[in-house]
């Protein structure tokens, strides 16, 4: 029950797409930029939507286990984020994120969890809020890089972030040259319980005014290590009568996660 449950809320947070289609050309960083151009540029890339629904599948390895997933992903941005989950038609679970709270239910099981984001934290290495939740599905840095405190590099041809905050957490962002598009972001935390946490974007695809990833690896160690890839089969914007309903269903046992 768990290992599935770790599944079902990595696949929250972390996305990828299959169209290969309009990808946005990339560029290596030839020439030293500051932090502040890196971070600039960054955070000029557009996310002009108010709402989008992803039909995706996804694959889940950890544990000497692995599952696949058919799921319908959608977003109000800044919001919440709502997923169904799927397998061979047969609807497994259902998920809500939004600022204050995760929730989700598994219907082969019949529980249903309710509760901050420290059950999610823990599995993914850092500390979570809806914001870098969302951040990452949508291939943007987790942490605002305006308020953090960097060092500016080249490595292999991408622009670099590399900082060091208390507690023995190292974080590590790389960016391509032409806009500044985020390739990856690694967070590690050192001490008695060190952690790691990978996600990795080979690529980007414009949709009008938004441009989101085409892919995603993702690896969180921990005492295990977890891989998560997913994979866009269509995406649409702005859709008026899009539902986030979310009611558990009656006869569900509550549970807490340690």
């Amino acid at each position: 029950m768990k290992k599935i449950t770790v599944a079902l809320l990595l696949t929250l947070a972390l996305v990828s797409c299959k169209s290969k289609q309009g990808l946005i050309a990339e560029k290596n960083a030839n020439t030293e930029k500051s932090v502040k151009e890196i971070v600039k540029g960054h955070n000029e890339n557009p996310l002009d939507f108010n709402n989008l629904q992803i039909r995706a599948s996804a694959s889940y390895k950890g544990g000497g286990e692995s599952y696949s997933f058919s799921l319908d992903i959608r977003v109000k941005k800044d919001e919440m984020i709502w997923v169904n989950a799927s397998v061979l038609g047969y609807p497994v679970a259902k998920a809500l994120v939004t600022p204050e709270k995760v929730s989700y239910y598994v219907n082969t099981q019949k529980e249903y969890f309710e509760g901050d984001y420290e059950m999610l934290s823990q599995w993914l290495g850092t500390d979570l809020d809806y914001n870098k939740v969302q951040n990452m599905l949508l291939g943007r840095a987790m942490d605002n890089l305006a308020e953090g405190k960097y060092k500016a590099g080249l490595q292999d041809g991408l622009y670099s972030l590399d900082g060091k905050e208390d507690y023995d957490i190292f974080k590590h962002f790389l960016f391509e040259g032409a806009n500044f598009l985020l390739k990856q972001q690694f967070i590690e935390q050192g001490g008695y319980e060190p952690q790691k946490l990978t996600v990795n974007y080979p690529g980007y695809k414009e949709y009008g005014k938004t441009i989101l990833p085409t892919g995603l690896q993702a690896e969180a160690q921990k005492e295990d290590s977890v891989n998560v890839d997913i994979e866009y089969n269509n995406i649409t914007f702005d859709k008026e009568d899009l539902r986030f309903t979310f009611n558990v269903p009656s006869g569900m046992k509550r549970i807490n996660i340690e």
